[in-house]
């Protein structure tokens, strides 16, 4: 649900074992974590804890035992996510453009700003415009261990992009729009003009149950939790970390 490629994208229908690997092997590059040294695991715990409270950067982190609390991640894992988090945002804080740009290395066939902007509303959850690491972790935690209904909750709004407890048409058309820049011409070289629209469609046939042009949160979650493939897909980042 994160990085939706368009065969494996959520909604899109039965994603092949290639296409979820794939998806997966994206996701880890966007973790800077995951991309750390196997030793990074070991650092000293008061290392980090110094940091955490003495730091001199921009930005300020809560301490360990109060992210732990908040969040489904040990402290271990904290400890590393926090690592990598610096090393990608030195000042503590991401804003809008520097979100787009580390997300477009990962992205270079195709223009992936319009989808990152979506993503980054998702995790800037008090809309002052920047991630901290708190943002951070408290959505990495309900994408990654969190609950069925959570994740699904997490995702809806991602897609409901004015936050007004539905998702139109018109914001699903942009989010598929933006899906396609993202993966670019190198990946669907035959792309129809109508695919987006052709998704979107295909999204409310199966979640507007009470066919009244909008997806309420409680018809998506609803609709996700029958759907064998959704399920299937939300399990690919389990284990990531």
């Amino acid at each position: 649900m994160l990085i939706p490629c368009g065969d494996c994208h959520f909604f899109a229908g039965n994603p092949s074992g290639h296409a979820k690997k794939a998806l997966k092997q994206r996701f880890l590059k966007l973790l800077p974590c995951c991309r750390q040294p196997k030793s990074i695991p070991s650092i000293s715990e008061n290392s980090i804890e110094d940091e955490l409270e003495l730091s001199t950067v921009c930005h300020r982190p809560e301490g360990l035992e109060q992210l732990q609390e908040q969040t489904k991640f040990s402290r271990k894992e904290l400890q590393v996510l926090y690592r990598g988090f610096k090393n990608e945002c030195p000042s503590g804080i991401v804003n809008e453009e520097s979100f787009k740009q580390i997300y477009s290395q990962f992205f270079p066939q195709g223009d992936s700003s319009t989808y990152a902007t979506f993503l980054f509303n998702a995790f800037d959850t008090d809309h002052d415009g920047s991630v901290s690491f708190e943002d951070f972790v408290a959505g990495l935690s309900i994408i990654l261990r969190g609950t069925v209904d959570d994740r699904l909750s997490w995702a809806f709004n991602l897609y409901d992009l004015n936050k007004d407890g539905c998702i139109t048409k018109e914001e699903m058309l942009d989010i598929m729009k933006s899906i396609y820049d993202m993966m670019g011409k190198y990946t669907y070289p035959a792309m129809r003009e109508d695919a987006p629209q052709e998704h979107v469609e295909n999204f409310f046939q199966k979640m507007d149950r009470n066919r009244d042009g909008v997806v309420t949160i409680d018809e998506f979650i609803e609709s996700c939790q029958k759907d064998e493939n959704i399920m299937s897909s939300m399990k690919l980042f389990d284990n990531v970390i």
